[in-house]
């Protein structure tokens, strides 16, 4: 997909082109904002089974199916099987954990090493565990490990809670618990682990530092000033530039947990019932669960926030979640029942929108019957606010699909209020799960701009240009793997990297585009309407030509349509005839001359 599917799979591909995998860069201009693993694991997957788009996904892929796993021996140990087993199936099949691991965030990663550092910490703690010094060592790589992968929130997390536990448990000014965490050689494996890739990030993108809380445009101050200051500080107190992003009302923030956690959240009312004493392993695991779950929620509380967050602390709410599950009684039963009455409105729901739709035309693709909210966007729900009556009729077999599963699982759900009704409803969450695929796959046209990429693939040589931002139209990007040009496109996340020294100049205004426009060369044009009717008016509209339309984005260029060709049979993309900096240089000194003459 466009936005961040694309652009970290070209910049694991990158790294493997430029040989250089501590910077990471977007057609080239320095991209400082994430730690490096997530490309890294996606750069060793292309390594051994190729640059594929299936390929850059498998890291998150890979990193679900382990964490449900983690999550299933973690609640094994702590409750026994029956509850583990409860456990790894309620975060297996939550509603949070797929939406939020179909686009290609590093946070399912973060949530497995939070997962393990809290299961490590509490077995190092364990008085009748055999080796605790292996898993305070397993704590301290975890911690490491999530350093490169989400920075300082995944050392924040879990000491955090580690440190309301001990609170709480009367044991933080206990020297005896302090020396079984060995944090001398815990925070040396850390480091280890952590610190060559920040030394030589920070050595190869100076200045070191810059003593200032301030960035505005055309400001460079190096990696490490960007990443912790800009990206860490800056963004929890909401002062970061460039402001690229939105937050999520506080309330919703906190009540979006009854769906992420959904189905299972009928339980929530269950976990109060639970033993939270820690007088054995079952209740201190409870009693970590929640000092786990309250710092995450907390800590967001004060922070901006984007839904998919809190990941983190899923899995304390599985293992609550699961125990409750164990245990059954009365309020089991209830939450079964409240389920089967969710479900049961939700199948009517979905029948009733496939007959509202089943006669409404489907021209084209879903794009044509979806409403724009652009200002929503910032949110990485935001374009769900996009669906309108008559997109649905672009999705009657998914709306089928997903009302047979609510329809079965509210049947099961009146039926059985015992463990057979939690074996139903995950079946029935595996069933909307492929309903929610197809729709996916219905959106994609909306969502990626493959499309848009095989046509100009198809198409005679020629230099591309990008209206508006790299995010917009990242898997262009990825699937001609080109260089190109950025007309009006140096703001968000492109900005502080252009303004590094040396940064290539692929940006290009209004006056440059028309002069490369209107030049002897063949350009494409990848954008929306808008940018057609923003251009129109100076270039005039006989000087486009439009190749190929795809989910409300359109590929122009600026030589008459019969002359273009279809490549012939395995004829590669055309790769970029020079170096983007000898390059985007040339075509804008050309655009330069051409305006002069």
């Amino acid at each position: 997909m466009d936005d961040v599917d694309a652009v970290q799979a070209q910049i694991a591909r990158n790294m493997i082109t430029s040989g250089d995998w501590v910077t990471a860069r977007l057609d080239h201009i320095t991209y400082l904002e994430k730690p490096p693993l997530i490309y890294w694991m996606i750069a060793a997957s292309y390594k051994v089974l190729g640059v594929h788009d299936w390929v850059a996904r498998l890291p998150v892929a890979l990193s679900s199916i382990v964490l449900a796993l983690l999550v299933f021996a973690f609640g094994t140990w702590a409750f026994g099987r029956k509850a583990g087993v409860s456990s790894g199936i309620v975060i297996a099949t939550c509603v949070g954990l797929f939406l939020f691991t179909r686009i290609q965030i590093p946070d399912v990663m973060l949530t497995f090493t939070t997962a393990l550092a809290m299961w490590a910490f509490l077995r190092a703690l364990d008085e009748s565990e055999s080796r605790p010094q292996l898993w305070s060592d397993v704590f301290a790589a975890s911690l490491g490990i999530g350093l490169l992968l989400k920075s300082l929130v995944a050392v924040v997390f879990p000491v955090g809670a580690g440190l309301l536990y001990m609170y709480f448990t009367h044991n933080l000014w206990h020297r005896r618990m302090w020396q079984k965490l060995h944090l001398i050689r815990g925070a040396l494996i850390t480091l280890v682990i952590a610190a060559p890739w920040h030394i030589l990030a920070t050595l190869r993108n100076p200045p070191y530092f810059a003593w200032t809380l301030h960035s505005g445009p055309g400001e460079y101050h190096g990696f490490l000033w960007f990443y912790f200051i800009n990206e860490q500080l800056l963004r929890f107190l909401n002062l970061r530039y460039p402001r690229d992003y939105n937050t999520v009302p506080r309330f919703a923030f906190w009540a979006f947990h009854l769906l992420w956690l959904f189905p299972w959240s009928v339980y929530f009312p269950a976990i109060a019932k639970l033993s939270f004493r820690p007088t054995d392993r079952a209740g201190k695991t409870r009693l970590l669960a929640l000092c786990w779950l309250g710092f995450v929620l907390v800590f967001f509380t004060f922070s901006t926030t984007q839904e998919y967050y809190s990941m983190p602390c899923y899995p304390a709410l599985a293992l609550l979640l699961g125990s409750a599950m164990a245990e059954g009684g009365q309020w089991i039963r209830r939450g079964t029942r409240l389920l089967g009455a969710i479900t049961g409105a939700s199948a009517i729901t979905a029948l009733t929108l496939f007959y509202l739709v089943r006669h409404v035309p489907t021209p084209g693709d879903i794009s044509s019957a979806l409403s724009s909210h652009p200002s929503a966007y910032t949110l990485s729900l935001g374009h769900m606010l996009d669906l309108t009556i008559d997109s649905f009729a672009y999705l009657r077999l998914p709306l089928l699909i997903a009302a047979i599963a609510f329809a079965l699982g509210s049947l099961c759900s009146f039926l059985w209020s015992d463990r057979r009704a939690f074996f139903a409803t995950s079946l029935m969450m595996v069933l909307f799960f492929h309903a929610a695929r197809l729709a996916l796959v219905v959106f994609d046209p909306y969502l990626s701009s493959r499309p848009l990429a095989e046509a100009i693939r198809k198409s005679p040589p020629g230099d591309i240009i990008f209206d508006h931002h790299y995010y917009t139209y990242s898997s262009v990007f990825f699937y001609l793997d080109r260089d190109a040009l950025l007309l009006n496109g140096r703001f968000n996340n492109m900005e502080y990297g252009a303004a590094a020294p040396n940064a290539p100049n692929v940006f290009v205004n209004d006056a440059q585009f028309k002069s490369l426009w209107l030049a002897k060369g063949r350009y494409y044009l990848v954008g929306n309407p808008e940018a057609y009717q923003r251009l129109i008016p100076s270039i005039g509209e006989s000087n486009f030509h439009e190749v190929a339309t795809s989910g409300g984005k359109l590929v122009w260029t600026n030589r008459p349509l019969s002359e273009l060709r279809t490549a012939y049979p395995g004829e590669p993309a055309r790769a970029a005839a020079f170096p983007i900096e000898v390059k985007a240089s040339r075509l804008i000194m050309e655009a330069s001359d051409f305006g002069q003459r």
